[in-house]
């Protein structure tokens, strides 16, 4: 499951218009469901080499495809059918574990919050599948 994005040299994706680039890839952001179409498009630009073709999947921006994930998103990960995130939901709040089902698209946060990173960074590198369940 992944997407393709127009993305400038210098960072940004190209919006719907074909001249604007977003910061973030959102919902304006221009997207192919194979490289091939990206590539039609990149053609026809203006200045086709200051752009690259990027594949956007739930693991690399987990938060276009998890509508429901809220906050910062610092690390992820693949357990099974799952996206495993590390996320704080608000800016100053207590880290969190976020696991966002591929198949159904649900995001659960676990119980347990995290003040510091380096805290999370253990929880996040011994998260095992059983916890999925």
């Amino acid at each position: 499951m992944s997407i393709f994005a127009l993305q400038s040299h210098a960072g940004g994706f190209l919006d719907e218009d074909l001249v604007h680039f977003n910061k973030k890839f959102d919902d304006w952001c221009i997207q192919f469901s194979n490289y091939e179409d990206a590539m039609q498009i990149v053609k026809t630009l203006e200045n086709p080499r200051n752009i690259d073709i990027v594949e956007i999947t739930p693991l690399t921006y987990p938060k276009y495809f998890f509508k429901d994930l809220q906050g910062t998103i610092y690390a992820t990960r693949q357990i099974e059918d799952n996206i495993v995130c590390v996320v704080e939901p608000n800016i100053g709040a207590n880290f969190r574990i976020a696991i966002c089902n591929l198949k159904t698209r649900n995001v659960h946060l676990t119980k347990t919050s995290y003040k510091t990173i380096p805290s999370i960074e253990n929880a996040f590198a011994n998260f095992v599948e059983n916890s999925l369940h």
